[in-house]
């Protein structure tokens, strides 16, 4: 199935979520699909300050992180179709949400809380865990983000059962079915 087949707006597909819900997985499995490129601002960051994202936070702290990703997004440019894959905090400010409503399909990767957390833990590298309590740091940080990826968001999909596979199946079924409008077709409460 090609992306052009199923998306009549030729929007390109963004992939939201917390940390551990798979975007990056699904990211290169719809990239497989679709043949679209694919762009992830973790990598594009990263790049750019010519070091890992545990090494930002650390050197540089979170605030310029978020600077430079957002200055990523800044630099995609809306007539190419691609699938980008965003770090778990591109919500945290309403000019990203902003610029990739503007050219594309916003997909929320979501599930639940445990599955989120025993997936994310499973990297050593996630900043934001590097506490005494992650498992506390975590919730907080999904309390605070679920509202943001609700409203952000076009779709959503559970991915706690599936596999990177029937996920971005599951996406491309979904975006057939919607066309998307300035306000978010989900709720914080959704299925």
């Amino acid at each position: 199935m090609r992306y052009w087949s199923v998306n009549c707006q030729r929007r390109s597909i963004v992939l939201i979520g917390m940390m551990g819900a798979g975007k990056s997985s699904v990211g290169a499995c719809l990239h497989r699909q679709t043949s679209l490129g694919l762009l992830d601002t973790d990598e594009i960051v990263a790049s750019r300050f010519g070091m890992s994202i545990p090494q930002i936070f650390d050197r540089h702290g979170e605030e310029k992180f978020r600077e430079a990703e957002t200055e990523a997004l800044r630099r995609v440019r809306g007539e190419e179709r691609i699938i980008i894959v965003t770090g778990g905090g591109i919500v945290l400010r309403e000019e990203n949400v902003t610029i990739l409503r503007k050219h594309a399909v916003i997909v929320w990767l979501d599930g639940d809380e445990e599955t989120l957390f025993a997936r994310a833990s499973r990297k050593k590298n996630r900043p934001l865990l590097q506490t005494k309590n992650p498992r506390k740091v975590f919730s907080e940080i999904l309390t605070t983000r679920r509202p943001l990826y609700a409203e952000a968001a076009h779709i959503r999909i559970n991915t706690s059962v599936l596999t990177e596979e029937e996920v971005a199946v599951a996406i491309l079924a979904k975006m057939t079915r919607i066309n998307p409008k300035p306000k978010s077709l989900i709720s914080a409460k959704a299925s």
